[in-house]
């Protein structure tokens, strides 16, 4: 078996893996809610990425390592589940989700020895973040590679903007920017908040840029990932996804940018979910 077919084959039952955990931990948080919507429709993404970086297991803080800033910090909890997938971080580690005194709270926190390299607060400053660390990883004889991941709502914000365009003028050739282009963000679909073309405005700002139509399709997402680089440019790789992405009754629905799930509703989604595990083996 090819190395692909090998990576591609990890990556997918991940990504199963990542969406049941996704599930439990938001249905664990009770009444108070999770952002269910955007972290499914990161899954792939967040699959197919950890799946490529260079990481090792059981060493989350080794200096060789790639570096992931999650900007959109409405993904966390596909963040947390990424990394037990990978063996980051134990499965153990992963259950402490939300409870006093866990590893992980609803938002990542700067926790190097856990992998987590940024803390995210309010949306829009991951970028600037990693062009800071990419500069200064141009002067390093380690060499590693950073990614950011960012939503298309959080691309309202002004200072991705600025982040964007000294990414482009140091020429920082080690950065990737995967952009999740759900459609929906809290106040509405991006279309109706601003309507703008991210294609355009990122190649406008002298980024490469690679569109994945289908951000749910491992398969294209690794080939974006493992295209090689233009030496002078950035990239970004702006991926159409599906907001609530698995689960028929989330999928493009905005209730669930932010919202508990009931006990029916868990059970339902997990049905759903191990019914299509089954179909996809038959």
């Amino acid at each position: 078996m090819s190395k692909r077919s090998d990576t591609l084959r990890i990556c997918t039952e991940a990504a199963a893996r990542m969406r049941r955990n996704v599930l439990q931990m938001a249905f664990s948080t009770g009444s108070k809610g999770a952002h269910l919507g955007g972290c499914l429709s990161v899954i792939e993404l967040l699959a197919t990425l950890y799946g490529h970086m260079k990481l090792k297991p059981g060493d989350p803080g080794w200096s060789g390592r790639d570096r992931f800033i999650l900007s959109k910090g409405h993904g966390s909890l596909a963040q947390f589940t990424a990394m037990e997938a990978f063996k980051l971080i134990s499965e153990e580690q992963l259950l402490t989700f939300g409870q006093n005194g866990g590893s992980f709270s609803c938002a990542s926190s700067f926790t190097p020895n856990l992998g987590i390299e940024f803390s995210n607060g309010s949306l829009g400053f991951g970028l600037s973040y990693a062009v800071g660390l990419a500069l200064a990883a141009k002067k390093s004889p380690t060499p590693c590679h950073f990614y950011v991941l960012m939503g298309d709502g959080e691309c309202n914000e002004g200072s991705v903007w600025e982040g964007a365009m000294s990414a482009a003028h140091f020429q920082l050739s080690n950065l990737t920017v995967l952009v999740d282009l759900n459609g929906l963000q809290s106040d509405g679909k991006t279309s109706d908040v601003l309507n703008i073309n991210l294609e355009k405005i990122w190649k406008g700002f002298g980024w490469e840029v690679i569109t994945v139509y289908d951000g749910h399709d491992i398969a294209q997402l690794l080939d974006a990932l493992i295209l090689p680089h233009d030496a002078m440019k950035p990239r970004v790789i702006i991926a159409h996804t599906v907001k609530g992405k698995g689960v028929s009754f989330m999928e493009n629905n905005n209730k669930w940018h932010h919202h508990a799930i009931s006990k029916e509703e868990f059970d339902a989604a997990m049905m759903e979910l191990n019914n299509g595990s089954r179909n996809d083996t038959d």
